[in-house]
């Protein structure tokens, strides 16, 4: 089953959106979702039709869809930093990057433009730039070699591949004569063209795609150029006939493919025809993703004891796995024994014709001249010079031996693998042993019958914690709630603490009129940094300030201006340098819900305490793995659930990603 759209596929979808029925060229950009870890959903008000809904998936699709999944109560902070620089903006064009899977959305809003790149290849992104191309912020800040995904820098894309509408017969040559595979895989990875699309060509050329890439001559690179262009025509004029390809299966027919012009190499199948490319999409992908959505609901409804249940499988057919691979590697390494004269005769004779000054390709040429006459050369499958590996049919068993190898080290070879294999199954068969044990004590466990039903205090509202000396310390969540926290809960006899860094909560200790010790001083100051946007940039220190709530005012300079949540500080500042950046989240002792701030204020006062650095998961999946860890260390599982769900573990966690210390 096709998983992933191809260059052809995204070539096609461009179209569609900026001359076809879904066009989306001045479509007014409304609220950003994020409901999976690589997916985003843009909601598009379209001139003339109404409300739509875009899907970009990393690594896999895009496209107008009506199966739209449901959406996470608690936002993570991509979509809504995506918010703040689209929201109300206008799409000006929509582009492909080189016939890649690369899809460029130019966007206006007051005047700036950005670019959101979505990329649909393999460990893709969804990047938003700046119109000098600088990454204002990436769906997930990673870096490859020579390609840095992260914010600040500037956006460079992955190695291009060839235009397959711009391909000349030189250019076909140069292709095919620097590759060392055959002709259908050149084309699908060269050309970036993926399977379907690779073997249509062969298919049209009349051309053996099983052939040596190599061995292509001048007249059929001519027929093959042809061959492209007319397989892809339809990309280019526009002439689309949007199908999805069905596949009987238990007398059913299962979706196995979706193109966007009729192929050959599906000419046997059933198909069914759509009005535009975007809806065979969505029937495609858009039904498939929102059905496993439903299928995991319902799983988990079915099934309370799940977690531990498919762990338990997925060991169990890892270790079946294991057992396989080492009993093949061991009759790999017996096949080349008992087969010793004869490898060794066809290395003699590989040797010898290149000592004779035979090229490989020459060598290529006579085993193949020879397979019908000679048994050593019928046994020869492939070679590959590059690598010093041949590959042979050793009784039936296709097998790689390396040739610069003496026989009995190329039998060790595969012992060796069989022994790696063994160790990852001794490794297996005590995670096994350990999840049994799990199971185990969960059933033991006797379930929770209280119910937990607790009004919340005013402050729960806000960032908040308890410090170790016993200090309330509050902190605002936006601009409205340190507007709330200064003009309404702040007394005189309060702390007031900051950073200078944009985005960082106002926070003020709630003295009561008491001294405060250093302890809660540190411990604020920590809270502060680490709650602000330096989070989020991965810094792991940050400097803030201390002053008086008579310092703090929202009286501008004469001729300046104050925007929500900002404040005018007068006087002299207390300030705390290089402050490291750490929180924990825990459950309250006293009181059974979820608490988060400093870690030597959540150690004092909790327990199953986590600590977090600065990292790369978001909110919302760190939020899961922490649920997932409560839920497997707490005894009264009935009570991590009332108390402690994900979304309220996100709630006391810092902007941006976070890994678990």
């Amino acid at each position: 089953m096709k998983d992933e759209m191809s260059s052809a596929d995204v070539s096609a979808l461009v179209y569609e959106l900026v001359h076809g029925p879904y066009n989306l060229i001045d479509a007014k950009i409304g609220k950003i979702y994020q409901p999976f870890s690589d997916e985003i959903r843009i909601n598009l008000f379209i001139h003339g039709k109404g409300r739509d809904n875009l899907i970009l998936e990393a690594g896999k699709r895009a496209h107008i869809s009506r199966n739209l999944p449901p959406n996470p109560k608690l936002p993570p902070s991509f979509p809504m930093l995506l918010r703040k620089h689209l929201l109300g903006g206008r799409i000006l064009d929509i582009s492909q990057y080189d016939f890649d899977r690369i899809i460029e959305i130019r966007i206006v809003r007051g005047g700036v433009e950005t670019v959101l790149v979505a990329e649909l290849f393999a460990r893709g992104n969804i990047v938003l730039l700046n119109s000098e191309r600088k990454i204002i912020l990436p769906m997930k800040p990673v870096t490859f070699r020579g390609r840095k995904i992260r914010s600040g820098e500037t956006y460079e894309y992955p190695e291009s591949k060839v235009n397959p509408l711009k391909i000349t017969e030189e250019g076909m040559k140069d292709l095919l004569y620097t590759s060392t595979s055959d002709l259908v895989r050149t084309i699908a990875t060269k050309m970036n063209l993926g399977g379907n699309f690779s073997e249509e060509i062969c298919l049209v050329s009349g051309i053996d795609k099983n052939r040596s890439a190599k061995e292509i001559d001048d007249q059929e690179i001519s027929i093959l150029c042809e061959s492209v262009k007319d397989v892809l025509s339809p990309l280019v004029s526009g002439d689309l006939k949007p199908n999805i390809v069905n596949k009987k299966k238990n007398d059913e027919l299962e979706p196995v493919n979706v193109n966007p012009f009729d192929l050959k190499i599906f000419e046997k199948y059933e198909k069914k025809y759509y009005e535009s490319f975007n809806e065979a999409l969505d029937e495609y992908f858009g039904k498939a993703s929102l059905e496993k959505v439903d299928e995991k609901v319902e799983t988990v409804k079915k099934d309370k004891t799940g977690v531990f249940e498919r762990r338990l499988q997925q060991q169990e057919a890892a270790i079946s796995k294991f057992e396989k691979q080492s009993e093949k590697y061991v009759q790999a390494a017996e096949k080349i024994y008992s087969n010793y004269q004869d490898i060794e005769h066809i290395m003699d004779v590989l040797n010898n014709a290149r000592n004779k000054g035979y090229s490989w390709n020459e060598i290529k040429s006579i085993i193949k001249s020879s397979k019908d006459s000679t048994p050593a050369a019928k046994s020869i499958i492939n070679i590959d010079p590059g690598k010093g590996i041949i590959v042979l049919d050793l009784d039936g068993t296709n097998l790689e031996i390396n040739i610069n190898k003496s026989i009995p080290q190329n039998a060790e070879m595969y012992y060796e693998k069989s022994k790696k294999v063994t160790r990852k199954r001794e490794g297996a068969l005590k995670a096994l042993e350990e999840t049994k044990a799990s199971m185990q004590k969960k059933e033991k466990k006797e379930p929770s019958k209280r119910k937990i039903i607790r009004k919340p205090s005013w402050y729960e509202r806000f960032r908040w914690f308890i410090s170790s000396d016993g200090f309330l310390v509050v902190g605002g969540r936006d601009a409205d709630t340190n507007e709330e926290i200064v003009k309404k809960y702040m007394e005189k006899r309060d702390l007031f603490f900051h950073t200078q860094a944009p985005g960082a909560p106002v926070t003020v200790i709630k003295t009561e009129g008491k001294e405060v010790p250093s302890t809660t001083i540190e411990e604020t100051s920590r809270f502060v940094v680490s709650y602000s946007s330096l989070w989020k940039l991965g810094h792991f220190a940050g400097d803030c300030y201390m002053v008086k709530p008579e310092q703090v005012s929202k009286t501008p300079e004469s001729g300046e201006y104050l925007k929500k949540g900002s404040f005018v500080i007068r006087g002299e500042r207390n300030y705390f340098k290089n402050v490291p950046m750490r929180v924990a989240v825990g459950i309250e002792k006293d009181t059974p819900r979820v608490i988060g701030g400093p870690v030597s204020a959540i150690a004092e006062r909790g327990e199953y305490i986590i600590e977090l650095i600065p990292g790369k998961f978001n909110q919302n999946d760190i939020a899961k793995k922490i649920y997932r860890i409560l839920v497997d260390s707490v005894e009264d599982v009935s009570l991590v659930r009332q108390i402690a769900s994900s979304d309220k573990i996100a709630r006391m966690l810092p902007p941006g990603g976070s890994d678990i210390v």
